[in-house]
């Protein structure tokens, strides 16, 4: 079994810092909450993969959702 991670690089929509966050695309599209590792707020993760584990990132604050 082989798993595709990647890490990504976003800008946490409370505090503006960059972020990396680890995502796997074999798990297919999701939605979840991660903390910001610098300001501790909820973050919405979004990942949308298609058929090639071509995957898009979307963050948004927990409040936007």
């Amino acid at each position: 079994m082989s798993f595709l991670q990647e890490e990504i690089p976003t800008e946490c929509p409370y505090c503006g810092e960059t972020i990396t966050l680890l995502v796997d695309g074999t798990a297919g599209s999701q939605t979840y909450i991660e903390d910001c590792f610098v300001c501790c707020r909820p973050i919405v993760v979004s990942v949308d993969c298609d058929a090639g584990d071509q995957c898009q990132l979307r963050v948004a604050q927990e409040d936007d959702c």
